[in-house]
């Protein structure tokens, strides 16, 4: 905040106190605490983090003499840690009980203002418009509406065709995974019924984010080692190459909970111990010296093996697609805890109304009658 003019004097702290009441009544509440239904109502000091760490990317040039629209995305980060988790209506009302209380910490602001919808920032809107990356409130849903069109239209032509349907609930969870998995260590948990979109709006926030999307391909006798093979690529891709990397893994692609304990150490830890044969990571410490010593590492194993590690944490990003039916998510998620704790959640819920009329009449219209 030290870069912001005097209007913005005592933000930082109203800021943090307004998070600390947000973030300890969700800990709390009883009515929030994990149960065999809410097993992902997990609220620690991860989410506290999460939400400085986003405030700490406002630029003084964006929200100049603007203290409303700088409260406001804080309130967008406070509903993208937190809100996107919740899965019961009334659980949605008490958390805006919640923050109601924390906006207390405002008084020189309307709560209506401060929540008026949209409420969506976003940093590629900029880049698609060929500025430099900002993140800063969209201008209205029509104009995101439109940039995304055309960066669909390009995905269709220059990858593959994917005939997407983009309204309003859409456009706002292409939002919310390009927000997780821009960010350096960013891992998505997209969670919701198969046909909710999952995967296809993940692949179209990749592409906008200019990311290579990695997927597996299982077959009858793709095993552990086959899973290790496929991990070792794309942490060459990420690690040597630096390219970034959108690693998208369905449930039902994990033919064995095995599957998830190198997934759940690369969410934890970021790699897998003796994923490499000594001869293979001496090769691959030997292509990133030049690139570690203009980082600042020194010319030994050790820090030329972390220099390795950090760049797979920043450049590969988990897009996990799980489904809620059933037993099986909660049980994984009890097995293997890096699932939550090391993920930002979004969860699908069913589309409205206006969302299946729209999707209706898009394929309706092509028909001859």
């Amino acid at each position: 905040m030290e870069s912001f003019d005097r209007t913005f004097n005592g933000y930082a702290k109203r800021i943090v106190d307004a998070t600390s009441s947000v973030f300890n009544a969700m800990a709390l509440s009883p009515q929030l605490m994990p149960t065999a239904l809410k097993f992902h109502y997990q609220f620690n000091l991860r989410d506290f983090a999460k939400i400085i760490q986003s405030m700490t990317q406002a630029s003084s040039k964006i929200f100049a003499n603007n203290p409303l629209s700088l409260v406001r995305f804080w309130a967008h980060e406070c509903h993208r840690v937190w809100l996107d988790r919740l899965i019961f209506p009334s659980d949605v009302e008490l958390y805006k009980k919640f923050m109601s209380a924390g906006m207390k910490e405002f008084p020189d602001l309307k709560e209506d203002a401060i929540l008026e919808a949209p409420l969506i920032f976003t940093s590629f809107v900029t880049a698609c418009e060929g500025h430099e990356p900002a993140y800063m409130p969209i201008k209205g849903m029509d104009h995101l509406k439109g940039i995304l069109e055309q960066k669909l239209a390009e995905y269709n032509e220059q990858v593959a065709s994917m005939d997407l349907v983009l309204f309003d609930q859409a456009i706002e969870h292409i939002t919310r995974i390009a927000r997780i998995v821009e960010q350096p260590v960013g891992n998505a948990l997209l969670v919701g019924v198969g046909g909710s979109g999952k995967q296809s709006l993940s692949k179209l926030a990749a592409f906008i984010l200019g990311q290579e999307v990695f997927r597996i391909l299982v077959t009858s006798n793709y095993g552990t080692e086959s899973l290790k093979e496929d991990i070792r690529s794309v942490f060459i891709k990420a690690g040597v190459q630096g390219s970034q990397q959108l690693f998208i893994l369905t449930d039902s692609q994990i033919v064995q909970d095995k599957f998830l304990v190198y997934i759940n150490d690369i969410l934890s830890a970021g790699y897998i111990p003796d994923l490499f044969p000594k001869e293979d990571l001496d090769g691959i410490l030997g292509k990133i010296r030049s690139a570690a010593k203009a980082a600042g590492y020194e010319d030994t194993p050790g820090q030329l093996f972390e220099f390795f590690n950090n760049r797979i944490r920043a450049n590969l990003h988990m897009g996990l697609c799980f489904s809620p039916v059933g037993q099986l998510f909660r049980m994984r998620a009890r097995m293997f805890p890096g699932l939550i704790n090391c993920t930002s959640m979004d969860y699908f819920h069913d589309w409205p109304r206006d969302a299946l009329v729209g999707v209706a009449e898009r394929f309706v219209k092509e028909i001859e009658f």
